[in-house]
């Protein structure tokens, strides 16, 4: 397929999976981001998703930040205090002490503001790629491309990129996808997949952009 081909198809695909984004299955951290723009509640919000339900990390999130609202404040709050009011997010124990270490961070190179580009959120102790990604796009605004589990099957699934992890699929998509969609991909992506785009017996029979799926690496769907 042509690059031009290859183009029409992603917008298309990106123009219909936006009809279909259901307020009800946005990401918990796209919900902040619509509601209030606040970088650090964006930052220790994804943080907290990592390997954890939505539902989970919503209730952790407005638990948290019922306690304090800064990184000073935060830094106050003792680690078994986080680590129980966190509970039962994946990990609550090593994501308290990650919360602290990234305050402390914040507050001493970059005087308690969340940086709004990738390589200086990336040198935070505890800050990967996905969640640097997600605090520049959502909280700032300013391009970046999110990958986690559910965009980089969805992606290599349609047949637009062909890689083998997550990072893999971040640079090809960086190398190809319409700068346009890169801030609202991982959103439409997300919701897709846990509706639609499921990792194992993908619901076809309903998806809306199903002519133009490839399919690949699909066994069992409904």
């Amino acid at each position: 397929m042509s690059l031009f081909m290859e183009e029409i198809k992603i917008n298309d695909v990106i123009k219909i999976l936006k009809k279909e984004l259901a307020v009800g299955i946005m990401p918990i951290v796209s919900h902040l981001a619509e509601n209030q723009r606040d970088p650090f509640v964006i930052l220790i919000s994804t943080l907290l998703s990592l390997r954890t339900k939505d539902e989970v990390t919503a209730v952790a999130t407005d638990r948290l930040f019922a306690l304090a609202t800064t990184p000073a404040e935060m830094l106050r709050v003792p680690l078994q205090k986080i680590a129980k009011t966190i509970y039962p997010v994946g990990f609550y124990q090593v994501k308290a002490r990650t919360i602290h270490w990234v305050c402390r961070d914040l507050i001493k190179r970059f005087n308690s503001k969340v940086p709004d580009e990738l390589d200086e959120l990336l040198s935070i102790k505890g800050v990967g790629r996905k969640t640097a990604n997600l605090v520049v796009s959502l909280a700032y605004c300013k391009e970046g491309i999110c990958v986690d589990t559910h965009v980089h099957r969805i992606s290599n699934r349609l047949g637009y990129v062909k890689t083998k992890t997550p990072d893999e699929t971040e640079f090809a998509l960086r190398a190809k996808l319409p700068h346009k969609h890169w801030i609202i991909y991982n959103t439409i992506m997300v919701a897709f997949g846990r509706k639609t785009c499921k990792p194992i017996s993908p619901l076809c029979s309903k998806c809306p952009v199903f002519k133009y799926c490839d399919r690949v690496g699909v066994g069992l769907s409904r």
